[in-house]
């Protein structure tokens, strides 16, 4: 495969395996912005509509799923939560002109698109379906893993797959893995892998790496278009503006002793808002009811937490009706049917029960007499009301007990950092997402280049695969190197960068570029050597814990090139310092206290050295003075237990701010022994990774001359300044 292809071939894309529809044969009844999205939905195929509450998920599914059953001839399943369907067939038929089949079970299934609740999927064949659309998508992560996966695996082999909801919370980053697991993407396990950074230090946990931030967001246009309203990607909102929000929140003082302590405390953790509120039912439920009964609003929601609050509450408001948990579904699907056509003026619920889905903007007064600790269901459940189509401003009642503490601060606290998430997503994903709904989007690969010299040395920042073609057949005398390992995203976003490969495959087929360029370069009888070292593996990268044999891996991706195994010397690693810096499982104590097979020595590293077949026409000589044989018996040792790892070169101000690891240079004295043994003064030894020039310091200060190539633009600089630096200690050195 030519070099160029391999790249293209790096970047992580989502092929279309969708239908190609003329913008002009959807339905005139679509705004501009909900046309674009739905022509790029059905050229995907498999996609997600992000689209904030109210900008017309509904339409622009049905208009997905009409166009794929006239190409297709095949039936269309939509699940939804439930009273959802009722409200798209409504809407299908008035808005759009779309018959909508809603199914209890198989038997009820018609040619063209049905629609049926989550709860019911176990009733339905997915084998006789063509399409499946998930409404209100992010109730997946409501369920237990068992539905949701039941959800994933029974369409899994769909050709046709579309995952609508409004704008997921953009720091649930599980969410968006498991949007990206049900289209078959990637799964969940594979995205937190590549794009995520398991951090203990982090409140979320998965934090995006540094390098990842533009990579990941770009990977999830591909799949996904995101927006709360029009304007987010350049349309004009027109009728998508929202009317005012008014947040109210009503302390209750308790007239009663509390149960469990001496005096009424003011609660601190989960435990304690939980007994706040148990304690305070009466009086929240009471001072909702004084609400509700003295208000000139005959239409009222009420949301409540406990099943206790939602009785006394149907009790104490006149004329509420309350849907429940014990109730069967169609009871349920009744009553919230009733509210949405008037009949039931004033509806008691959970937001569990019926905070998804549901288009209720003719209510513009809600209260809150009980909050769970869940942010995301406190939304769902404001956003049934005030969404896009409401016309007059919506006022939101959060009774409390007083010994809950401020509730609504910490509502808007959290509400506050959702929306700045939200914003974060939509400006990464803005241009991009615009481009693909447009088809104007290109393709590039940004690619600097950039070179320094100076006395003995000469550094190129550019493709080491690009910048070896320029060095003439058999001109190197030793190469000498320190190789990247695969871990996305640690040091560069380039798809040059051969650590970023997404496994280590890809990254041996990069790596392979490198060794034929090199065995091209060296002169015949002459050497390179590789300093690594075996690589430990984790679970949420590898699925297990154990050792990869990165170090064999090596060896045979050069013999292959034609190199020839040379030798291979073992560098002494304390266990201690290891354990203190990498805090690995194996090395600790307390492991081998708690079961001892899980224990395991530290790892060394080594310097592998490999020979190019042919006669070396100029040996490298030593005489005593230069050589000494006590000098060479530790040389020629298997294992150098006397070289300090902690002596490398100055590498800690070329730290970019988004690398998630510092660079871990050459120890010198490993780099002195190896280029002491295989070169001779005025000979030229290169380095196909220089980064900050570890190796080119060491062959300046010993008189060689040096050739490096270099990716990153930081460590480029860096180097410049350590082979200046290698001049300036050389010179000193010729001095005395």
């Amino acid at each position: 495969m030519e070099y160029e292809d391999f790249l293209r071939q790096k970047q992580i894309q989502v092929e279309p395996v969708g239908i190609d529809i003329d913008r002009n044969k959807l339905n005139p009844v679509l705004f501009d912005f909900q046309k674009d999205i739905v022509k790029w939905a059905l050229k995907k195929g498999r996609a997600a509509i992000f689209s904030g509450c109210g900008t017309g998920k509904t339409v622009m599914q049905l208009e997905w799923a009409k166009h794929i059953h006239n190409e297709t001839d095949g039936n269309i399943l939509i699940l939804a939560p439930l009273a959802v369907n009722f409200q798209t067939v409504e809407e299908g038929r008035d808005k759009l002109g779309i018959d909508v089949n809603p199914a209890e079970s198989q038997e009820d299934i018609k040619p063209g698109i049905n629609i049926t609740n989550y709860e019911k999927l176990h009733k339905f064949n997915p084998d006789e379906f063509i399409a499946v659309v998930l409404d209100e998508s992010s109730i997946l992560k409501s369920y237990t893993s068992k539905t949701r996966n039941q959800i994933i695996q029974s369409f899994e082999k769909k050709p046709y797959k579309l995952a609508c909801t409004a704008t997921p919370a953009p720091n649930d980053y599980v969410e968006l893995g498991n949007h990206s697991d049900f289209l078959g993407v990637m799964s969940g396990k594979e995205m937190l892998s590549m794009f995520f950074i398991n951090d203990n230090s982090s409140a979320n946990r998965w934090r995006l790496k540094g390098h990842a931030q533009d990579k990941f967001w770009q990977w999830v246009t591909n799949w996904a278009v995101t927006l709360r309203k029009p304007s987010d990607l350049g349309y004009k909102d027109e009728k998508f503006i929202l009317p005012p929000l008014n947040v109210k929140q009503e302390t209750v003082k308790l007239q009663h002793k509390p149960t469990e302590t001496l005096f009424h405390v003011k609660a601190e953790s989960l435990m304690e808002r939980k007994r706040a509120r148990r304690e305070s039912i009466e009086d929240r439920v009471q001072a909702a009811a004084n609400i509700a009964n003295n208000s000139n609003e005959d239409t009222w929601l009420i949301w409540c937490d406990l099943n206790k609050e939602s009785k006394l509450l149907t009790k104490a408001i006149n004329g509420a009706v309350e849907v429940t948990g014990s109730q069967s579904n169609k009871k349920k699907e009744e009553t919230m049917m009733k509210f949405s056509d008037g009949e039931v003026k004033i509806l008691v619920t959970k937001p569990s029960i019926c905070g998804h889905g549901m288009n209720w903007q003719h209510c513009n007064n809600v209260i809150f007499v009980g909050l769970s600790d869940s942010y995301e269901q406190y939304y769902q459940a404001v956003r049934r009301t005030w969404r896009f189509g409401q016309q007059k401003p919506v006022n939101v009642y959060v009774i409390t007990a007083e010994t809950e503490g401020n509730v609504v601060e910490n509502i808007k606290r959290k509400e506050k950092d959702a929306e700045n998430m939200a914003e974060n997503m939509v400006k990464y994903m803005k241009n991009l997402t615009v481009s693909r709904l447009k088809g104007t989007q290109k393709e590039f690969m940004h690619y600097e280049n950039d070179k320094a010299a100076g006395t003995d040395w000469e550094l190129v920042l550019g493709d080491s695969v690009e910048e070896m073609k320029s060095i003439k057949d058999n001109s190197i005398d030793y190469s000498i190197f320190s190789p990247p390992f695969d871990d996305l995203y640690i040091y560069t976003n380039s798809e040059r960068d051969i650590s970023n490969s997404k496994d280590s495959e890809e990254f041996m087929q990069h790596m392979k570029y490198i060794a034929d360029e090199l065995y091209r370069v060296i002169k015949e009888g002459r050497l390179i050597s590789f300093h690594c070292m075996n690589l430990p593996t984790t679970k949420s990268h590898d699925g297990f814990i154990g050792i990869r044999n990165f170090r064999g891996e090596l060896v045979e991706l050069f013999r292959k090139a034609g190199f020839i195994y040379h030798s291979e010397a073992v560098i002494h690693k304390d266990p201690v310092v290891a354990m203190s810096r990498t805090h690995a499982k194996g090395l600790l104590y307390s492991q081998v206290r708690k079961d001892s097979t899980c224990a395991r020595a530290s790892l060394p590293d080594y310097l592998i050295t490999m020979r190019k077949p042919g006669e070396n026409k100029t040996p490298v000589k030593h005489d005593e003075a230069e050589l000494p044989l006590k000098e060479w018996i530790k040389y020629a040792q298997p294992i150098w237990d006397d070289i300090q790892v902690s002596n490398v070169i100055t590498y800690r101000s070329a730290k970019g701010n988004n690398d998630e690891k510092h660079l871990t240079p050459t120890p010198l004295e490993a780099l002195e022994r190896g280029i002491a043994l295989y070169s001779n003064k005025g000979e030229t030894v290169f380095s196909p990774f220089a980064g900050v020039c570890s190796e080119g310091y060491q062959a300046v200060k010993m008189g060689r001359k040096f050739k490096g190539i270099e990716l990153k633009r930081n460590y480029f600089e860096q180097g410049i300044d350590n082979l200046n630096r290698a001049n300036q200690e050389k010179n000193q050195i010729s001095l005395f």
